[in-house]
């Protein structure tokens, strides 16, 4: 340890880094035997004086005790105005494994990213200066990312298996938030807001950069973008026992994380976001290989296929209803068969058929747009066969007929989706990134990759 504390002056984001482009490299086990410190303990901070020590002795006691490799800790001390950066020094020159980084500004997800982004460590993990989660809860975090398994590690307060000690008023709003996550941004994980998780080093060198948030909504972003972008997450059952001096501003942070809901939303909504960089290659998951004698994912694509469809139904009788306050039934139908299709086929050019990125993108809606003229030619046949039929049909017909028609186009639809937009050939060879179509060997286009991030110092160095 060096004897004064680091300072990190004015920074708002972490130095520049050069994303490299493709996907992601297999995810393999770490080899151990060359590296010296295999995991990096971060633990933010702003004016904990009194938890500060404590809480870095015990948690360093027990990696001592229990941790089989090396590790470091971290205290990322983000513009406390306390005793919090004297403590930290202290523990820097007194403590081995210890080092203490000073910012000038204020952000758990500003230290968070900054500490993570110039740690050379492969396995980056945090947590809450209370320790309110048990520390017997870390080796499993940590475990399938240093195997390969996961790509990122959280712990879960809403598991089944969790033990959980906490008031009613943070209990509502920990399950609230979780289920506007799920309803909002279609989040699978459990628990968003448990300060205990973990990422990969190579993982983080590229999501890290595309996270906006500097504050409490910074992990909640992190997760939801890894998730999309099909990375593995690991879930542990913890105990946690709610810390009832907490500094945390339960309704201010409430604000603003549904802001950055709202902010990753639209980001995801508009296809903003480059979450191909962060796709592992064709190949690295078992649901991609091609084995003799088991269905292509037929069954799957059907089921996905009928909920997109259903979804899309209800979009296009919305639209239709809309349209035909100001236009005729065959212009509301045309545009509400045109927007709805556009929505179908990139629905089911993500979710059905699994490509990913935007590699061939525009043909493929080039493509749904030629089995959305079928589709309009059906439907608009019928409104005509049905306005000949009757003279002037009420709201109700027009709507049954064009769930009927819309039916008979859906069987067709998914036909030549199938068959002619996303083949089984595209699929097979992976359309999600420029890394898919690479025939090198995995180890051989690993080797050659560049590296995650530029400048990924020894942070003891820079103290």
């Amino acid at each position: 340890m060096t004897g004064r504390l680091a300072t990190v002056v004015g920074m708002t984001t972490p130095p520049p880094t050069q994303t490299p482009l493709g996907s992601l490299p297999p995810r393999e086990h770490l080899r151990l035997g060359q590296i010296e410190t295999v995991l990096d303990v971060v633990i933010p901070v702003y004016n904990e004086e009194s938890d500060l020590e404590p809480c870095v002795r015990r948690l360093h006691d027990h990696l001592v005790r229990t941790f089989p490799y090396g590790f470091r800790i971290t205290i990322a001390d983000n513009a406390s105005t306390d005793r919090t950066p004297e403590i930290a020094a202290r523990l820097d020159d007194t403590m081995d494994s210890v080092t203490a980084v000073r910012l000038e500004q204020k952000g758990r997800g500003r230290a968070l990213r900054t500490v993570w982004s110039l740690s050379e460590a492969p396995v980056l993990a945090y947590m809450d200066v209370d320790l309110s989660t048990d520390l017997n809860a870390l080796l499993p975090l940590v475990a399938p990312l240093i195997s390969g398994h996961s790509d990122l590690a959280i712990g879960s307060r809403l598991s089944r298996s969790a033990r959980v000690v906490r008031g009613p008023k943070r209990e509502f709003v920990s399950r609230t938030y979780n289920l506007i996550l799920r309803g909002s941004l279609a989040a699978r994980f459990s628990d968003a807001q448990c300060g205990f998780k973990a990422i990969r080093g190579d993982v983080a060198g590229r999501l890290l950069p595309m996270v906006e948030d500097t504050g409490w909504f910074f992990d909640t972003e992190m997760l939801v973008l890894a998730e999309r972008a099909g990375l593995r997450i690991h879930e542990v059952p913890v105990d946690w026992v709610d810390d009832p001096d907490s500094t945390v501003h339960i309704v201010r942070t409430a604000t603003d994380d549904l802001k950055g809901v709202w902010r990753v939303g639209r980001a995801l909504a508009t296809g903003a976001l480059p979450l191909d960089r962060l796709a592992r290659p064709f190949g690295d998951d078992p649901r991609d290989r091609q084995l003799s004698g088991v269905p292509g994912g037929l069954a799957r694509q059907l089921v996905g296929f009928c909920v997109v469809g259903a979804l899309s139904t209800l979009l296009y009788l919305g639209l239709y209803s809309l349209f035909r306050l100001g236009a005729g039934p065959q212009i509301a139908n045309a545009g509400a068969l045109l927007v709805s299709a556009l929505a179908n086929t990139a629905a089911n050019r993500r979710l059905t058929f699994g490509v990913r990125g935007r590699d061939r993108a525009v043909r493929h809606q080039a493509q749904g747009l030629v089995v959305f003229a079928i589709g309009l030619v059906l439907t608009s046949g019928s409104l005509a066969a049905l306005d000949s039929a009757t003279g002037s049909p009420s709201h109700t017909s027009e709507l049954t007929v064009l769930v009927a028609a819309n039916l008979a186009a859906t069987v067709l639809r998914f036909l030549l989706f199938r068959a002619w937009v996303f083949p089984e050939r595209e699929r097979r060879e992976g359309t999600g990134g420029p890394a898919a179509h690479d025939s090198r060997p995995a180890d051989d286009r690993q080797e050659s990759a560049p590296p995650a991030a530029h400048d990924r110092n020894d942070l003891s160095r820079s103290t």
